[in-house]
Formats: C-alpha cells, sequence, structure tokens
C-alpha cells in the first residue's frame, strides 16, 4: 500500500480551522446550508470519482449540518456535468467532484468547449491524487519496459493500447510515454476505465495506463503484467516494479486529482467553510485510511492552491496537446 502520512499537527490545524471556518456569524448559519447539497460527479457510479465523492460526501456533510446527495452525470469526458455546474446558482448547493480531465484537459481537447475552466467555475478544495501504472496483458510478449520499447521502435503502429476515451488522463498519459519515448502506438479507446482494463485482460489490446487503485487487484491476481508506475517513487505494494524514469522514460508524471468546485461567484466565506468541511473529512482517520487503501493520496490546501495546480497542469499538458495535434472533436 501507497503509505503518504499526514503529520498530526496538520491534521490539528485542519480540525481547527474548520471549527473557525465552519463558525460563521449567525446571519451565515441561518441562510446556508438550509437543504442538501448536491455533488455532481462527471463518472459513473462505481468509478474512482464517484467512490472517492461518496467516502468524503458523509463526513463533509456531517461537518455542514445537511447531508451531500451524489448526482452521477458522466459523459462526454465530463462536459456534460461540467456544463451543468457551471450554469447552477453559485449558492453552494451545487457542486462538483472534478478532474484533472475537465479543468486542465478539455479546454486544449476540444475546439468548442461550452464552459472556461478559470471563468465559470469557483475552486473550492483539494481532496485526492492518485498514481497511474502502465501494464501489459499476460498473453503479451512484453514482460519489462525495454521489451515493450524495443518491440514498439522495431514495428511503429502495431502495438495497440486501451484507454477509458479519448482525451481521458489514460489516454493522454500514454501518449505522452510514446512522445518521450519516441514511439508510435495505436490508440483503442473504449467507454470507461473498466471496459478497457478488461480488454488488457482478455488480450484485445496490449497495453494501458491505468489508475493503480483499479489495476493493482489484477497484477496481484496475475492477469496483468506492469510495466512501469507513473509516480516519483515507487509504489510500496509493487517494490519490483520501476517507476516509469527509471525503466527510461523521463515523462511528465501524469496528475490524477480530484477536487471540489462550485459555479462561479461562490462568496469568498461560503468557500472557505465548504473547503474546511471537505478538509476534515479528509483529516477523519476513518475515511483517510479508506483512501490510502485504495491508492487515493489525501491532499490538503486551499481553494486558491487548487487553482494554481489546475493551471500549471493545463500548461504543460496544454502544450503536450498543441505540440502532437491530439483532439476528440
Amino acid at each position: 500500500m501507497l503509505v503518504v502520512n499526514i503529520p498530526r499537527a496538520l491534521c490539528q490545524a485542519l480540525l481547527t480551522g474548520a471549527i473557525s471556518a465552519i463558525a460563521l456569524p449567525a446571519s451565515a448559519q441561518a441562510t446556508f446550508p438550509q437543504h442538501p447539497i448536491r455533488l455532481v460527479v462527471p463518472q459513473s457510479a462505481g468509478s474512482g470519482g464517484d467512490v472517492v465523492a461518496r467516502l468524503l460526501s458523509e463526513k463533509a456533510g456531517a461537518a455542514l449540518g445537511t447531508s451531500i446527495v451524489i448526482e452521477n452525470k458522466p459523459g462526454a469526458n465530463g462536459i456534460v456535468a461540467a456544463s451543468s455546474v457551471a450554469k447552477a446558482a453559485p449558492d453552494g448547493y451545487t457542486l462538483m467532484l472534478t478532474g484533472v480531465s475537465q479543468m486542465s484537459f478539455n479546454p486544449k481537447l476540444y475546439k468548442q468547449l461550452p464552459y472556461d475552466p478559470d471563468k465559470d467555475f469557483t475552486y473550492v478544495a483539494p481532496v485526492v491524487d492518485t498514481p497511474f501504472v502502465l501494464v501489459a496483458g499476460k498473453v503479451s510478449p512484453d514482460k519489462t519496459m525495454a521489451q515493450m520499447l524495443a518491440r514498439a521502435k522495431a514495428a511503429p503502429d502495431t502495438i495497440t493500447y486501451a484507454s477509458a476515451g479519448a482525451g481521458n488522463s489514460t489516454h493522454l498519459s500514454t501518449e505522452m510515454i510514446a512522445s518521450v519515448a519516441g514511439i508510435k502506438l495505436k490508440h483503442v479507446p473504449y467507454k470507461g476505465s473498466g471496459p478497457a482494463l478488461n480488454a488488457v485482460i482478455g488480450g484485445q489490446v496490449d497495453l494501458m495506463t491505468s489508475v493503480l487503485g483499479s489495476a493493482l487487484p489484477q497484477i496481484q491476481g496475475g492477469n496483468v503484467i506492469p510495466l512501469a508506475v507513473l509516480a516519483p517513487q515507487r509504489a510500496a505494494d509493487l517494490p519490483q516494479v520501476p517507476t516509469l524514469k527509471e525503466a527510461g522514460v523521463d515523462a511528465p508524471t501524469m496528475p490524477g486529482w480530484f477536487a471540489v468546485v462550485g459555479p462561479a461567484g461562490l462568496d469568498g466565506a461560503l468557500v472557505a467553510r465548504l473547503n474546511a468541511a471537505f478538509q476534515q473529512a479528509i483529516a477523519d482517520p476513518e475515511t483517510n485510511k479508506k483512501l490510502k487503501d485504495l491508492y487515493f493520496i489525501p491532499l490538503t490546501g486551499s481553494a486558491e492552491q487548487m487553482r494554481d495546480r489546475a493551471l500549471a497542469d493545463a500548461k504543460v499538458w496544454g502544450e503536450f496537446i498543441d505540440r502532437t495535434g491530439v483532439r476528440v472533436d
């Protein structure tokens, strides 16, 4: 298991900040919240984002004194969900658990995106990050990264790789690996990470860059072969698997973060209160352990820090998308 410890002092600071932020003036307390909050998830039930949303919603709702209702709105790489939230009233009752794709990738992937990530949303709180791993099917002749690279260089466009959809993190990360390594792979998009990983297991495609938490049971079961971990350090549960850099491909690490956002125009005091509630949920020992057990790395920080990270990722991966000409519309 990947161990990410939150120092006791930081946990205490989070809880103290949560209490002070939640203790708003009586007038504010009287107006919010008066009914449940809707947390839109741009993925289907059972997906990584959905799991994170459900793990955090109970504790965050308790901190706010209301319930948080999950609404799954998958479709078009998160555009369906993001567009609906962007049009919602900025009253704190409609939020979204967004991923890096919706905020940092889509503006470059779609020529006519119906929302502006920086203008149509208010960042509320970072929640988790997650590493990725490149895996091959057990019937693949490639048992190491070096073998895969050699085969790809000898026969360009013959090795296939699955993704959870065009423009998804699983797509862009593999394209970045190919670009840096100087190889050409054939993309086979699927509708979701589950079907994509199943295609690798079944031998319909050769490779996939998967969220580590999803791939780990299949790796441990011998159904797929891990070639490299897309993270700065090796995973504790896979100490024998090199990082991408150790395997000879010095590519930028694919960000796998999730964050809570709301419509543009959310009041600053309300943002502080919501941020504190979600940070309190993350710091809860039971929730924190469940996240780590699923290879979700708990994140802490302010709304502004999360916005800065989204903009930084948009710059790095936006330049890559422009350079390679990757488009999905």
